[in-house]
């Protein structure tokens, strides 16, 4: 070959590798996640790119950053959006379009947190994240009251809302009023909220889809026949339930079958709060697919570093190699597809008696309806939950907390 074309081959080649960045990105987040994941894998393949990167707690973010919004000024380039917030930004206008990040890896990628960052068919925010929930259930009661902890069986129990509460008064019935289902009502809320074919605005009207209302009557039969433990979601008596510690109001002891949790439950509050349960624990999909939590990546449409911002958001959310490295370090279910496929049937969780998590929840994310999000979503799920909490209470009927909770909804759409 002629030496002008050996030259002409290597120029097409240089042509096909990524482009490589530099310059300064400021990043923003509300987790130390950000943190591990710039300092420990970002910047080994990144050393050109300067990043100025600020940590604010949850609490504080959103009234830290809306100002900068708004004017223009000292805004971050990179933002992390927590899941209780993503939407705001999302819809807000201030987020950069990230549709051709998305477009070029699109096949890879599971559908629903690229739904969550999606508004008019444009792609605001990417997550390196799936977080798909289970129904974690107790081996040794499943064993004991169903004759099986064998969790393709324990699903067949627990397929839907009407089997998930035949089954609740079961376990009372065979353990003599000593096992209940959940410790919490709120262990169900999302898989209520996920099981709804709508979103609670439709064309600027409020939308209660039926299986809300199921949720109001199920949590009232669960409370009425004590068939959960009837304390707060997070409380301390809550956490005694997950170590099999959970006594009732006169001081009598209580199992507690399950609790529902994403997979930094199992991680994070399972195997904290419970180290001496381990093994004799295992996960099901339970009543319906739901996720809950999850960090996303947006991007300032204003930033001046629109390569470093994009390269940035393609290597944390779509790299294959960040995302197995991440995944083999943490044990985070990650956003791609290809990584959990290559991972999912060389994995088992001791915890979980050596059941293959990444396995289970691959299948429980196919499920996740992401397009049910909206910005909306808090401010009208925390009044739902005052009308649920007034119906369980008997403070009202349901039909009266319901009115109460339309009318509540609706004057805010007409402001």
């Amino acid at each position: 070959m002629k030496k002008s074309n050996l030259f002409f081959c290597f120029i097409l080649v240089l042509a096909a590798l990524p482009a490589s960045v530099s310059g300064q990105l400021k990043v923003w987040s509300f987790t130390d996640e950000m943190a591990n994941i710039i300092n420990n894998y970002y910047k080994r393949s990144h050393s050109g790119v300067r990043v100025d990167y600020t940590q604010i707690p949850s609490d504080y973010f959103q009234n830290r950053l809306d100002p900068l919004l708004v004017n223009g000024q000292g805004t971050p380039d990179i933002i992390t959006l927590e899941s209780s917030f993503v939407r705001k930004y999302v819809e807000s206008g201030f987020l950069l379009d990230i549709t051709d990040i998305y477009e070029a890896n699109k096949n890879k990628l599971f559908a629903y947190p690229v739904d969550v960052g999606t508004y008019k068919g444009r792609v605001y925010a990417m997550s390196w994240q799936a977080c798909p929930g289970a129904m974690f259930y107790r081996r040794s009661l499943a064993k004991k009251y169903l004759g099986t902890d064998d969790p393709k069986i324990v699903q067949t129990y627990f397929s839907n809302f009407n089997k998930f509460l035949d089954t609740a008064k079961l376990l009372k019935d065979k353990s003599n009023g000593a096992c209940v289902v959940v410790s919490s009502l709120g262990d169900l809320r999302k898989s209520f909220l996920f099981a709804r074919k709508d979103p609670w605005i439709v064309n600027n009207k409020l939308v209660i889809d039926p299986v809300m209302e199921q949720y109001m009557d199920v949590c009232k039969t669960l409370h009425d026949n004590r068939l959960e433990g009837r304390v707060g979601q997070w409380s301390e008596r809550w956490f005694e339930g997950l170590k099999g510690g959970l006594r009732d109001e006169v001081g009598l002891p209580l199992e507690v079958f399950s609790c529902f949790f994403p997979g930094w439950g199992l991680h994070y509050v399972l195997k904290t709060n419970a180290p001496e349960t381990a093994g004799d624990w295992a996960m099901i999909q339970g009543p319906s697919a739901f996720y809950w939590g999850g960090t996303w990546i947006g991007a300032y449409k204003g930033t001046k570093n629109l390569a470093a911002v994009k390269e940035f958001i393609r290597y944390v959310t779509a790299d294959d190699a960040f995302l197995e490295a991440w995944a083999k370090d943490t044990g985070d279910m990650v956003g791609s597809i290809n990584v959990i496929n290559k991972l999912k049937n060389n994995y088992n969780e001791p915890y979980l008696n050596r059941q293959n998590q990444y396995a289970e929840f691959a299948e429980m994310a196919k499920g996740v309806n992401g397009k049910l999000v909206q910005g909306s979503d808090e401010y009208i799920e925390d009044l739902f939950d005052e009308a649920v909490s007034a119906f369980v209470n008997s403070e009202k009927t349901k039909a009266q907390a319901l009115t109460d909770f339309r009318k509540q909804i609706e004057a805010e759409l007409t402001r």
